[in-house]
């Protein structure tokens, strides 16, 4: 069976017939014919037989992967955010921002790209912006580097403002889980102001895989 993560920039997939690990594929190099059996992401209706909200596959990656009955699971993606809570070992709260989350994770990356970045190389300033929308939110960056901030410096406010704009979207928890591309960033991951575990990205990939295990 195929598993998909259709993601606006990177699509993760997964084939159940093999042992081999999911696949990372920029979303714009997938062949128009690909399908998969079970998708979630952005467009999975279209290029799948049967389709998984983001959210329940989501939360349902994040209760087989965290040992824990209360946790809050952050998954940043490349144009939006979403969360989930469960209490008691029950799913209690969800959230997504597709709108004031508007292309955060992409925006991080065009912006390591244009100033030629490398994040791993950045520590995470003591101060930040205000960011709700990665898009919006440039325009700090470039008054910045006008008036005389280091490009990297005010790079580094951006992504960091980033992060507690997710922070605080997930309800500012004193612990938190992170699904996605973002895990790999260490200046995105060092910015959050509370005890933070990053899963990966292939979360909503082990939702789907949980769900085909109960097929």
């Amino acid at each position: 069976m195929i598993l998909a993560d259709f993601g606006t920039t990177y699509s993760k997939i997964l084939d159940t017939a093999t042992a081999n690990p999911p696949r990372i594929i920029a979303t714009k190099e997938l062949s128009r014919s690909f399908m998969a059996d079970l998708a979630t992401g952005h467009n999975a209706k279209k290029r799948s037989k049967k389709s998984v909200n983001e959210l329940t596959a989501l939360a349902r990656g994040g209760n087989h992967l965290i040992n824990e009955d209360n946790f809050t699971l952050l998954d940043c993606g490349s144009r939006d955010i979403k969360f989930v809570r469960y209490e008691e070992g029950q799913l209690s709260d969800m959230g997504w921002n597709a709108e004031c989350g508007a292309s955060m994770g992409f925006t991080i990356e065009l912006l390591s790209n244009y100033y030629n970045l490398d994040y791993t190389k950045l520590a995470p300033p003591k101060s930040s912006y205000s960011i709700t929308c990665g898009v919006l939110g440039m325009s700090n960056i470039f008054d910045d580097v006008i008036a005389g901030v280091p490009e990297s410096e005010a790079v580094a406010r951006f992504v960091r403002g980033i992060a507690i704009n997710g922070y605080r979207f997930a309800g500012s928890p004193t612990v938190l889980y992170l699904s996605g591309g973002l895990c790999d960033n260490p200046l995105f991951t060092g910015s959050f102001p509370c005890q933070l575990f990053p899963l990966g990205r292939f979360v909503l990939l082990e939702g789907l895989l949980n769900m085909v295990a109960e097929m």
